[in-house]
């Protein structure tokens, strides 16, 4: 007599050694997410790097082009990109059951931790050890966050237009930034998948000669 659970065929006796498999499966990835998320400061950019190197270069649950294209979808889609990612590599790995694994296992170590230092966030800061120690994630931030980019650049299969699309991109941003200006980002995405959709359809016309 069998029944049938998220992981697995199931008997009377016990679980039969699919079912271990897959547990196992689930588990290693509820752990490596859940690594990521308690020892990786500075937001989900910070854990692109990290991410990279667990998941395509360690564990190749992923190749290296899909993962930046799961990016460019993570960061365009609503929800913080680090969370966004999980999800996809474990709906890959375990389907519906896998991407919640995966999901909790990047939630759960940083709900934890913030909940802890609400309870104290008024003598936390005052610590002068604590201060310190943040200054230098402040750093370490930033260099992963840089990394996670120059991988993302070198590895890119990058054409004329995407080169033009980057060169304008930055070149607003820093505009942006330098005059205070009040446009939200958003509107250089937009601006950018439309040029990237124009560029699409007068090549697609091309192709036909028309």
């Amino acid at each position: 007599m069998y029944i049938y659970t998220p992981i697995g065929r199931c008997n009377i006796v016990g679980i039969n050694r699919f079912d271990f498999y897959k547990m196992k499966e689930l588990f290693s990835l509820f752990l490596t997410f859940a690594r990521i998320g308690a020892f990786t400061f500075g937001g989900g950019y910070a854990m692109l790097s990290l991410i990279e190197h667990t998941c395509v270069e360690k564990k190749k649950w992923i190749t290296h082009d899909e993962m930046m294209e799961i990016t460019v979808l993570a960061e365009s889609t609503p929800g913080p990109i680090a969370i966004n990612l999980a999800t996809y590599i474990g709906y890959k790995k375990g389907k519906i059951i896998g991407s919640i694994m995966a999901t909790l296992g990047m939630v759960l170590p940083s709900f934890i931790i913030i909940f802890i230092i609400s309870l104290f966030f008024d003598h936390f800061l005052d610590i002068a050890w604590v201060a310190g120690a943040f200054k230098g994630i402040k750093i370490a931030v930033g260099i992963l966050i840089v990394d996670a980019a120059v991988k993302m650049l070198l590895r890119g299969k990058w054409k004329a237009l995407q080169v033009v699309i980057l060169i304008i991109s930055f070149i607003g941003m820093m505009i942006i930034y330098f005059l205070s200006l009040h446009i939200s980002s958003l509107v250089l995405m937009a601006l950018s998948a439309l040029i990237g959709l124009l560029a699409f359809f007068v090549n697609k016309k091309m192709k036909k000669g028309d």
